[in-house]
Order: C-alpha cells, then structure tokens, then sequence
C-alpha cells in the first residue's frame, strides 16, 4: 500500500492522514503502508508525514518540482510505484489530489476512481468501492479489475490515522527530472484565492454560507464574521456569486465546488438543488432561514426559521465567549 503525501505551505494537509487510516484499514493486519513524497524540499511536511502512521517514507526532492507542472511529479512517482509494486495507492482528493491521480493512473497504467467514499478490504479480485454520483443523489458500488488501482479519496470521510511517536524510516532521493520540451508549460508558483483568509473551502471541515437572504453584499459580513469565529471555510450561494457580491470561487453547488465538511451553517439559503448537491453529503448540516418552508429544512439536521440578523450575530457573540476569543 502506498500513500501520496500533498503539502500546502510547507504542512501535510489533513485528507493524507485519512489516506493513511485507509490504508491501514484495507490493507489487513501485517499490511505494510509506505509514504510517497514528491516535490520541493519540506522538511517539516516530510518529518510531518512520517509521523502520521506509516512504515516507511520515501521522499524525492528537489527545487524544479516547484516549478513543473503536475505531469513531471506524476511521472516520478510513477517510477517509485514500479518499484514499490503496491497492488493500491491512495491520495487526498482534494483539487491537487484529484489531478495527479488521473495522471498517475495513465503513467503506472492503473484503474483509477475519484471522490472515493467506502473501500472494501482487499481480496483476490477486482476492488470494490463506493462513491456518491449524481451530484450525491445516488451511490455507485465499484469494482476496479486489474492488478493495481489509484484511488483519490473525498476529503473528511474517513477517521485519520493515528499518529505515531516514532517516525517512519525516510529515505531521500535526488530527483531525475524528464526534459520538459521547449515552451512547455512550467509553474511559478501558487496565487492565493481572492478571499485570501480562512481554510481551503473544498477542504474544510467547517463552511459557513451565505445566500440571497442576507439581503446586500454589506449584510455578508456577518456571514463572514461567524466563520471567522468558527476557524471556518466562507461558502455562498450561486445568487450571491452571480450578483458578484462575493467571488466566483466561494460557490458552493452542481456548478461550483462540492463540499463535504463535519460541519455545514446555510445562512439565507433557500435551498435550490443546484445548491444542495454540492453539500448534502455534509456530515451535519444546519440552516438558518427566515422562510421556514425553505426547501434547505429538508436536509438540514438542525434548523433556525428566525431572523439570521438577530440569530447569526448572537450565535457569533457566543462561540468567541466559548472559545475566549
């Protein structure tokens, strides 16, 4: 079994530790799970991803890998897996994970599934997985046949593993870059979102979000106020990122990004389905709407019909007093 590690910043982002708790869990008593990490030096990240209950790392790095695209870090780990022969290798699927788990299955010529939410132990046979389609209105049993799969799991899904006291072995390699042909595309580097505060939306466990309910681009900041007390992720409605009072890239839905945190608090959101495929698959939702005929109360698990400028306010004030912010 083997686990691709992804930084962000120089840290190991939380969905690799419920990668690693898969792979524990599928792999059966004696199975021996090995840490994958290509890209820039990260010390800490890589000592970081050691820690986090893996056997063995091995780590390529080097500074072009800050600057190539994702196909020239697939390729490398490609080479490692041809060495490691894992039957199974599992990433974070998150935006990066996603990405390179298509690449990776055509360069080690593997089965490949995305948004993964059940993997069966392994046995002789195709693997069998589970994942939500359809925009989360139904679920598709999978089975992968052939002798090795790429599966990028959907992030706050599984528990994560347990971290470990000692850290894994890791073996450092010096990276052997292909030639990138002349005008090929090459990264720079990473531009921050717009938003520029809070968790990744895709990727967080909380998301507040904001709707047409708010009533004025002005009014979304108690939207935003909550989430910040929170340490939430801010999410929108696509009526507010048509009426251009937040940025495109804080749409939640079918046409925007999905989410599936612990947590999600619809404000002013009526509930449209376009809205709610993006997050119905949340572990618990709850819906603050003045209409309390609003389609939102039907998936919610807790529901507010008051006034979320009365409510929203309140609920703020009181998790800073809890959290003595």
């Amino acid at each position: 079994m083997v686990v691709v590690a992804e930084l962000r910043d120089g840290r190991l982002v939380e969905p690799v530790r419920e990668a690693i708790g898969v792979a524990r869990s599928i792999g059966g008593a004696g199975a021996t799970v090995i840490g994958v990490y290509v890209g820039p030096p990260a010390s800490e990240g890589v000592g970081e991803f050691s820690r986090a209950g893996l056997d063995r790392v091995v780590a390529v790095e080097g500074e072009p890998f800050a600057r190539t695209t994702s196909s020239a870090r697939a390729r490398t780990v490609a080479e490692l897996l041809r060495e490691l022969a894992p039957r199974v290798v599992l990433l974070a699927g998150t935006s990066e994970g996603r990405d390179l788990a298509g690449r990776l299955a055509v360069e080690w010529e593997a089965g490949v599934a995305t948004n993964v939410t059940a993997v069966e132990p392994l046995a002789p046979g195709p693997i069998q997985l589970t994942r939500p389609i359809f925009g989360g209105r139904a679920t598709q049993g999978l089975e992968l046949p052939g002798e090795r799969a790429v599966l990028a799991l959907r992030p706050h899904t599984f528990p994560p593993a347990a971290a470990s006291a000692d850290a894994a072995p890791v073996e450092r390699r010096a990276p052997t870059l292909p030639q990138v042909p002349v005008g090929a595309p090459t990264m720079t580097g990473f531009t921050a979102s717009a938003t520029g505060r809070g968790p990744d939306l895709a990727e967080a466990s909380i998301v507040v979000s904001g709707g047409r309910g708010v009533k004025t681009p002005e009014n979304f900041a108690i939207v935003e106020a909550l989430a910040e007390s929170l340490g939430a992720a801010v999410g929108a409605s696509r009526a507010v990122t048509d009426a251009g009072w937040r940025p495109s890239s804080l749409q939640v839905g079918q046409t925007g990004k999905s989410v599936s945190p612990q947590l999600y608090i619809a404000i002013g959101i009526s509930g449209a389905i376009q809205h709610l495929v993006g997050m119905v698959s949340s572990r618990v939702i709850v819906a603050i709407n003045s209409d309390a005929q609003a389609p939102i109360f039907k998936v919610a698990d807790y529901g507010i019909a008051g006034d979320l400028f009365q409510l929203v306010p309140a609920l703020t004030a009181e998790v800073r007093r809890v959290r003595g912010r």
